[in-house]
């Protein structure tokens, strides 16, 4: 099978396409014929080994574990392990597990759900991981209520957009924070206020919100925490890049937080099929629609990578194989 294979830690540039063996699937696993992947951050993240902690983190220390990237998939199944009672072959499933940049890969049944039959292959790649962070952002971190005010800054990103759907589907009143050329996208998904963040900073209006998703979290903590009220929650998606910015990170976020008497919370989403379910109901409802921005072919994984790096994706970069 086709692949895109990497031997050691560096930038897109070492990747590269190449035929390799098909897995196997262990008991508890199935063999997936890849459909469609996407891209985010945390691919890039295993791909550099940077922040240097996230290699303590099963990736290896000194030389990577897993050859193949990736992490969304959908896709059919093609082989059950011995094990496996939820799937049987011919079905359609979408969800999370390393080497989805292949045409084939082996995931273990408890990392799937079966794909709603509503919507497209792409349409399922983009969800798992982008989607999980906002829904246990919103719902587990953030306790999200109807009639809550939230905010969700980078709401055009791949969490924003389906965190600003996943609020109105709570029914919340959603602020998104977006740049200018992305203002009519994020009113389409829903967004009740959009504020463009090139001419006017959120914390400056004077609104105070319930909860804050930041899935951009370059500017000041102390003046973000400002705009919650008195009980609101500030969830930090995403993480630092640099050792320095990480500790700095662990040190005076908490620090702030105390002194604004704001509760902030930072977080990793959590893959658990009740979730991917939750959210493949919404998904067959029309509740959520991936926002889909870029398709590149498997051999061009390498340019998808360097877009999402540079940090201006709509939604979600698909890869078809």
């Amino acid at each position: 099978m086709k692949a895109i294979v990497r031997q050691r830690y560096g930038s897109p540039d070492i990747l590269e396409l190449k035929e390799v063996d098909k897995p196997t699937p262990k008991d508890n696993q199935v063999l997936v014929k890849v459909h469609a992947a996407s891209v985010n951050p945390l691919d890039w993240h295993i791909l550099r080994g940077q922040p240097f902690p996230i290699r303590m983190m099963g990736f290896g220390l000194l030389k990577p574990k897993n050859q193949i990237l990736g992490a969304d998939i959908a896709g059919r199944v093609e082989v059950v392990g011995k094990d496996v009672t939820l799937f049987k072959v011919g079905d359609e499933v979408f969800g999370m597990g390393m080497g989805s940049f292949a045409e084939y890969a082996s995931i273990r049944e408890n990392k799937l759900a079966l794909k709603p039959a509503a919507i497209t292959f792409e349409q399922a790649a983009a969800v798992p991981v982008a989607g999980l962070t906002a829904l246990q952002g919103l719902r587990d971190h953030g306790r999200i209520q109807p009639g809550y005010q939230v905010l969700i800054n980078g709401a055009s990103g791949g969490v924003g957009t389906f965190a600003v759907q996943i609020a109105k589907a709570m029914r919340a009143q959603v602020t998104g924070v977006c740049s200018t050329k992305n203002i009519e996208m994020v009113r389409s998904i829903g967004a009740d206020q959009v504020i463009d963040y090139t001419q006017e900073e959120f914390w400056r209006s004077g609104k105070k919100y319930d909860l804050i998703l930041d899935n951009a979290a370059y500017q000041s903590i102390s003046k973000s925490l400002g705009a919650l009220k008195p009980h609101g929650i500030y969830i930090i998606v995403g993480g630092p890049t640099t050792i320095a910015s990480l500790l700095l990170s662990l040190f005076f976020n908490p620090l702030i937080s105390k002194l604004k008497r704001r509760k902030l919370v930072s977080f990793i989403a959590k893959l658990n099929q009740a979730d991917l379910a939750v959210i493949g109901e919404l998904l067959q409802a029309g509740k959520i629609i991936p926002v889909i921005d870029r398709k590149y072919p498997l051999s061009e994984t390498p340019q998808a990578i360097r877009y999402i790096e540079e940090g201006h994706a709509r939604g979600k970069v698909i890869i078809n194989i």
